[in-house]
């Protein structure tokens, strides 16, 4: 789901290898990490429009996928409005961090805010140790971890080379931030997928300035023992998202280079050994 234009949702049956379109959205969003709760697909802090002042979508929006239908649910803070920003679920409330507020021009953000998706309320919490933003988010032992992403800054002239290898760590019972100095990315890059994989977590693909190609790394973050390469992707990717299917991970859509083209119609699976 998502992208830029107005894109159904499409649903791929890994049992028969078949795609199906379902309906839009309700408009074009685009650059989100969704999450799934309570049988729903939540997306919270997208952006709409065009390159490169992309617009924070003001609300939540729930999809139902037995119903095929969109809600539009809380109204996010103004001045909390963000894009391209991590999120995860933990403990029933969801947790909404970095972004940047004028899309790939300036205003990126350090924020951490807690929704409750029951009442509607937004809490603000200890912000981020740095600006980050074309990331994503991963609980793992009631721990939420930053990693991978940049500071979009085209006002500058600034598109893809302020990554960051740093990997911060937020303790939701202690409230408070902690860099890991000792386990940086080995892999600089943003607009990776970040999925929870064993007692940690995978970095999949992604795009620097380093390459024209997008990256096809896949490394793997365990707490106690640090990072480790797996494996490569068949065709790097950025922009794209993963799910777990009876143990494999399937990656689809998504770009082939840095920045927005060319758009993929690819699906992998990923097998881990």
């Amino acid at each position: 789901m998502g992208g830029r234009g107005d894109k159904p949702v499409e649903v791929f049956d890994p049992v028969i290898g078949n795609w199906t379109k379902l309906g839009n959205a309700p408009f074009e969003m685009h650059h989100f990490q969704a999450v799934t709760y309570k049988n729903n697909i939540y997306v919270i802090g997208a952006f709409t429009g065009g390159y490169p002042h992309e617009t924070p979508v003001s609300n939540v929006y729930i999809y139902n996928p037995l119903r095929d239908s969109w809600t539009k649910s809380h109204e996010i803070p103004e001045d909390r409005r963000r894009g391209a920003a991590g999120l995860v679920v933990h403990n029933d409330k969801f947790y909404l961090l970095g972004g940047a507020q004028d899309g790939h021009w300036a205003d990126n953000r350090d924020y951490l805010d807690e929704y409750d998706p029951h009442t509607g309320e937004w809490k603000t919490l200890a912000p981020m140790p740095r600006l980050r933003d074309h990331f994503q988010a991963v609980v793992v032992d009631d721990k939420l971890y930053a990693v991978g992403g940049r500071r979009s800054f085209a006002k500058e002239g600034h598109g893809f080379e302020l990554t960051y290898p740093e990997l911060d760590v937020y303790d939701f019972k202690t409230g408070v931030w902690t860099t890991l100095s000792d386990h940086p990315l080995p892999t600089e890059r943003a607009g990776s997928t970040t999925i929870p994989y064993k007692e940690g977590f995978l970095v999949i693909g992604g795009e620097s300035d380093v390459q024209v190609k997008a990256h096809s790394e896949v490394e793997y973050y365990h707490p106690e023992n640090g990072w480790s390469l797996l494996n490569h992707l068949n065709r790097g990717r950025h922009g794209f998202p993963a799910v777990v299917i009876n143990d494999d991970f399937y990656l689809a859509a998504g770009c082939g280079n840095r920045g927005g083209n060319p758009e993929l119609n690819s699906i992998e699976k990923l097998v881990i050994k």
